[in-house]
């Protein structure tokens, strides 16, 4: 995997396909309507920014940021866009919680955007209401000075001057908007690009007062197309912050490495030990590795090494991201000889579903593989199990055009 996302099965999550998360995922932040990616960043920094570390309230577990008063706050304008984007994946997922996919979707988002590799891990939950939404107030002012960045970041939520100054550079991605912020531009020429082009501007360009109707903002008067917060500008007034501020100027990788450290910290305020970045995941049993290397030898219709190794581990196992069966694997990918090697000699059961509710029959139907449907229908498939959309297997090859299928599952070839 390129994504720094773990398993942690091993705690009593569930676990997770992370290939197919980050997919779609990505197909729900970046389409042809939209790149919404600056935005599930900015809702899981908002979501986690609530932590006090003093009573443990706040903090993105519980995903309290779907209910009021927490979604009525000023400061989440706009964020319910992106939990809506993201509802199609959560019910794609639904063993998944929210707090879960919108904390792992900011961090797909910062790749997506060439980003760093953000350390999470999943074992957050959701809560049934907003009983235990923050009070507002609790996200940083962004009109006002580098004290007052200490104060919520360093005294309410744990974090040093270094780390303050890297979750800054956040502000490399997306612009504000007047109609829910008040504020109004961008931060940067490239706002769909995560680099270090936040802190360049903060040093190399000229910031002053922007005049105009709203909140104290800055321009830089180079362009005029720029713009800086007060919080921004509070980073290069105050000496520590913006001697950090030139090291992520000078070295992009170096903020890179904070930054993704600092974040997934962000994202884990307040959650379960098992979401901590540095939880140390149980190591796989060599039993379940063998298992695993079955359920591959079945897909791809390697029939004597899997024979070779049956004895050795549980062919029983089923995939833990998907609930698939050595038999799901043979029969997607059209595998015959293997279908009848694990009905005869394995006792696999033909009619075993999937987290989807497909059967083995379900798949060779769909894909039209007629010779793995007989050898189902000889190994005693039913072929009248519905899925959890409500399809047999004869539906799908309806679909799907497969009229040798068709046929077979009608009785013409039986």
């Amino acid at each position: 995997m390129s994504s720094m996302l773990r398993d942690v099965s091993a705690t009593g999550t569930k676990a997770v396909n992370l290939d197919a998360l980050k997919s779609e995922v990505r197909r729900a932040l970046i389409n042809q309507k939209a790149n919404a990616c600056p935005i599930a960043m900015r809702m899981a920094w908002h979501a986690s920014g609530t932590h006090d570390s003093r009573d443990s309230t706040g903090g993105s577990n519980g995903a309290t940021m779907r209910f009021a008063p927490e979604s009525d706050d000023p400061d989440n304008a706009g964020l319910s866009i992106i939990r809506d984007l993201l509802l199609p994946v959560k019910m794609e997922h639904p063993d998944i919680s929210y707090a879960d996919l919108y904390t792992a979707a900011a961090c797909f988002a910062i790749e997506f955007l060439g980003g760093p590799k953000v350390p999470f891990n999943f074992g957050r939950s959701d809560h049934d209401d907003g009983a235990k939404c923050p009070a507002h107030g609790r996200l940083p002012d962004a009109t006002k000075d580098a004290a007052h960045l200490r104060q919520v970041f360093a005294e309410r939520m744990g974090f040093s001057d270094r780390e303050i100054v890297a979750l800054s550079g956040g502000h490399t991605l997306g612009r504000c908007h007047a109609v829910r912020s008040g504020f109004d531009g961008p931060w940067t020429t490239h706002p769909l690009r995560f680099d270090n082009e936040y802190y360049r501007n903060l040093l190399n360009l000229t910031w002053r007062k922007k005049k105009w109707d709203g909140p104290l903002q800055f321009e830089d008067e180079e362009t005029g197309k720029l713009m800086m917060l007060a919080s921004d500008i509070a980073l290069i007034n105050d000496p520590k912050f913006k001697a950090i501020v030139e090291e992520y100027a000078k070295d992009e990788q170096l903020f890179f490495k904070d930054f993704a450290a600092a974040y997934g910290k962000l994202l884990a305020l307040g959650c379960p030990a098992q979401c901590m970045p540095d939880f140390a995941t149980k190591a796989i049993g060599a039993k379940d590795k063998l298992s695993a290397e079955f359920r591959e030898l079945a897909m791809h219709g390697s029939v004597l090494p899997a024979r070779a190794l049956k004895d050795k581990c549980d062919v029983h196992q089923l995939e833990s991201t998907s609930g698939r069966s050595a038999l799901h694997k043979a029969a997607f990918w059209g595998h015959t000889a293997m279908i009848e090697f694990l009905l005869a000699e394995c006792k696999l059961d033909a009619n075993a579903k999937d987290n989807y509710g497909d059967t083995a029959m379900h798949d060779a139907a769909k894909f039209g593989h007629e010779k793995v449907v007989a050898a189902l229908l000889k190994g005693g498939a039913d072929r009248s199990i519905k899925n959890k959309l409500s399809k047999t297997p004869l539906d799908l090859a309806e679909s799907h055009s497969k009229p040798a299928v068709v046929a077979l599952l009608k009785g013409s070839k039986l």
